[in-house]
């Protein structure tokens, strides 16, 4: 008795291939199904691989009619529907992460109002969606005896009064100067920001006890609390002794508006320095191997911007993320086991005058100057207004420019 061949198809492929291929293909899809939806009826699943089963004992006789078979299922409609099975589940996957995304901005709305941190709200019942979307909101780490530095800024690079007020209509910018309160709640410091505040209204308050050395807490809870009261594409972080462009700044966070996990800054990789008492001492320089080793890149700290994304992994996770004695380093220690795109951007960092000068003649100009000697400008009160001269984009600037 001779051995008959395998059956095959109209292309070459044999016919008991394509039932395995079509096999495999079925519960790759039930898979998928329960993956996202419900779990199916069990009857159904015996019913089916009945069906299956059936579909194979049929294949190993010589009774069944293989052309039309042949004809039904093709190889390349096969791969075809795989093709498009692969396109449901991104399509899937990205709709995931979107949601998850808008739980973890309700989850770290909802800990900021446990934990008593200012919304500014007119309500208790301000909920998620009724945050206002906008561009960006920049933050100006300030301190209690900083007044004079922040009329330097506010008579140069940044908007007052009803100019604020339509930068932030017009524009989606926002624009705030951050501190939290002293150690003694009520006191004259805080009265004298809350009469500041009534004139200007450019403050936002956090719930945190100013103090040079909690400046990595502060930097995590301006996060957090901006987060919860703006939905903006991007955050950002800046001295209060460094001149900022805003048409610049405005310009080079919309080149990297659709990605979504931005790190964007000059960014470094300076010493640890284990010695102690000197400034930037690093308690804990142990961690990070041998003496004479570096950081990890990070931005430096006059000026930074982060997309939503990091700032709300920073909001939620606000409670166990470590904090180091520099705020800078402790900001991208955050992000290094995260997929995060790091930017160095040099207009970020540049010199004041000549510096910023020849850059701008040279076409490249720049967001923000400070003096790298001072770590901001040097006697920044007295010089803000000739850095402006020197190094600003020009008044109009940020109203002529789109984003």
């Amino acid at each position: 008795m001779g051995i008959s061949r395998p059956q095959k198809s109209s292309n070459g492929i044999p016919t008991r291939w394509v039932y395995l291929f079509c096999i495999a293909s079925f519960f790759l899809g039930v898979l998928v199904v329960n993956r996202f939806w419900d779990f199916p009826d069990p009857a159904k699943i015996d019913e089916e691989a009945s069906s299956v089963k059936k579909d194979q004992l049929t294949a190993d006789h010589p009774t069944v009619n293989c052309e039309k078979q042949e004809t039904a299922v093709q190889a390349g409609d096969i791969l075809s529907r795989v093709s498009q099975t692969h396109d449901v589940i991104m399509t899937l996957d990205k709709t995931i992460s979107s949601l998850e995304m808008q739980l973890a901005s309700a989850r770290a709305a909802k800990v900021i109002n446990e934990d008593g941190s200012p919304m500014v709200t007119k309500s208790g019942t301000e909920h998620l969606k009724e945050r206002p979307k906008v561009f960006f909101v920049m933050g100006i780490m300030t301190a209690f005896s900083s007044r004079k530095r922040r009329d330097s800024i506010r008579e140069t690079w940044m908007p007052k009064g009803e100019e604020l007020k339509k930068l932030e209509t017009e524009k989606g910018i926002i624009i705030r100067f951050v501190i939290g309160h002293s150690a003694s709640p009520g006191g004259v410091l805080d009265r004298a920001i809350e009469a500041e505040d009534d004139q200007h209204k450019d403050f936002l308050r956090l719930n945190h006890v100013e103090g040079y050395h909690e400046l990595s807490s502060k930097t995590q809870i301006y996060f957090s609390t901006a987060v919860a009261k703006w939905d903006a594409d991007f955050y950002i972080k800046v001295d209060d002794d460094v001149h900022i462009n805003l048409g610049m700044v405005g310009s080079t966070l919309a080149r990297h508006r659709s990605k979504p996990r931005v790190y964007m800054g000059c960014m470094k990789s300076g010493p640890v320095l284990a010695q102690t008492g000197v400034k930037y001492h690093e308690p804990e320089y142990w961690k990070f191997g041998e003496e004479g080793n570096k950081y990890f890149r990070h931005a430096t700290g006059q000026i930074y911007a982060i997309s939503k994304d990091l700032a709300t992994y920073i909001s939620v996770n606000r409670h166990m993320l470590h904090r180091y004695a520099n705020e800078d380093v402790s900001l991208g220690s955050w992000f290094i086991g995260l997929d995060v795109e790091h930017i160095d951007d040099r207009s970020l960092c540049c010199g004041t005058a000549p510096d910023c000068e020849w850059k701008a003649q040279a076409g490249n100009p720049c967001a923000a100057s400070f003096d790298w000697s001072c770590s901001g400008i040097c006697k920044s009160v007295e010089r803000m207004e000739e850095v402006h001269q020197r190094c600003g984009e020009g008044e109009g600037a940020i109203w002529h420019t789109s984003f």
